[in-house]
């Protein structure tokens, strides 16, 4: 069976399943997976620290993903933007990448979703080359990630053509609010029934995908379930944390950019939690380049197998996850549970 929802043909994909943002890390070879596999595959804000140190331009980085992308799948895909006050790259990518896309007919063609994430909205639609983009032919459409309710207005003021809802249960960047994904989504729903919208933050299996097409979203995206896939670039040590986790295994912390949801470790452990935005802010005006760098250190740490030491993103969706298995398989399991238990709530209607 293939799902039709605004996302899908929005998109023109055929599964409304979409790879989350999970920068600063590689993720290329999952972006082709997911999109072969009928799925959304997204490439990351990739900036790991060893790049950085060593010259490359997370704007060359990017480019030279995509063009890895383009000559191993003709299908869609899209790409991740962090917009946050400390992203010093992303007026750079906002400006560069979309002319980038522009000057390449395949991929002016394939690259369909553009998603910024951690910091402003307004910051892609305020690109001309963006704007200058769209305006020559280009499908490309813009979503927002929103962590809050009052996010998620400021991306519908800012005229975003659709919105990823993440919950409190997702892995990575969280907001101060710590709402679930469940609430916020209905609240979401509720007040913007016409915007498109995907669903993040606790999804990995087909009563997931099946519970957020009944609530109206038009898609979900996932993170550590793509993490534990065979496909995807983090050390096996990483994906092997999945399949015995439990749902509690993580906890909220001050990450880069605020709350971030790691598993337990060393690491994690031995991080507090900062209360609000202000505080955050008092705590970055105390830090060094050489903090800046130690901290993007410890990310990189876990991504290249080191998972005492190091900054392991996951969310509460790890305590659903059983197995690594290929992208394909996750993805035609989640379709096919997702059609029987929708059909089986149809059966209760009279």
């Amino acid at each position: 069976m293939v799902f039709k929802t605004k996302i899908t043909e929005m998109l023109g994909i055929k599964h409304p399943i979409i790879a989350a943002p999970m920068g600063p890390f590689y993720t290329t070879e999952l972006t082709i997976a997911v999109s072969e596999a009928g799925g959304l595959g997204v490439l990351s804000h990739t900036a790991l620290i060893s790049d950085l140190m060593a010259g490359k331009n997370p704007v060359e980085i990017m480019k030279k993903n995509m063009l890895h992308v383009i000559e191993h799948t003709d299908k869609p895909f899209g790409f991740n933007i962090r917009t946050s006050r400390r992203e010093i790259y992303a007026k750079a990518l906002t400006t560069e990448i979309p002319k980038f896309i522009m000057n390449n007919p395949k991929l002016r063609e394939q690259c369909i979703y553009a998603v910024t994430s951690a910091g402003s909205s307004k910051t892609l639609p305020q690109s001309k080359s963006f704007h200058k983009l769209r305006e020559n032919g280009s499908q490309i459409k813009h979503f927002h990630v929103a962590p809050a309710l009052w996010l998620a207005d400021k991306c519908v003021a800012a005229n975003v053509d659709g919105l990823v809802i993440t919950g409190t249960e997702g892995g990575g960047h969280q907001s101060y609010e710590k709402v679930s994904t469940l609430v916020l989504l209905q609240q979401v729903l509720e007040k913007y029934p016409d915007m498109p919208v995907i669903a993040c933050g606790g999804f990995a299996s087909g009563r997931g995908l099946a519970s957020a097409l009944a609530m109206g979203a038009g898609a979900i995206a996932m993170g550590s379930r793509f993490i534990a896939s065979k496909e995807s670039e983090f050390h096996e040590t990483y994906k092997n944390v999945v399949p015995q986790a439990k749902a509690q295994d993580t906890v909220l912390v001050t990450g880069a950019l605020g709350p971030i949801r790691l598993w337990k470790n060393e690491y994690s452990l031995h991080h507090d939690l900062v209360s609000d935005k202000e505080e955050k802010m008092a705590q970055e005006a105390q830090m060094t380049e050489q903090d800046v760098i130690e901290e993007g250190k410890k990310y990189e740490l876990a991504y290249k197998g080191n998972i005492k030491d190091g900054a392991v993103l996951l969310g509460q969706s790890i305590g659903i996850i059983n197995s690594i298995e290929s992208v394909k398989t996750i993805i035609n399991r989640i379709v096919a549970d997702a059609e029987k238990y929708l059909k089986n709530a149809y059966g209760l209607l009279e």
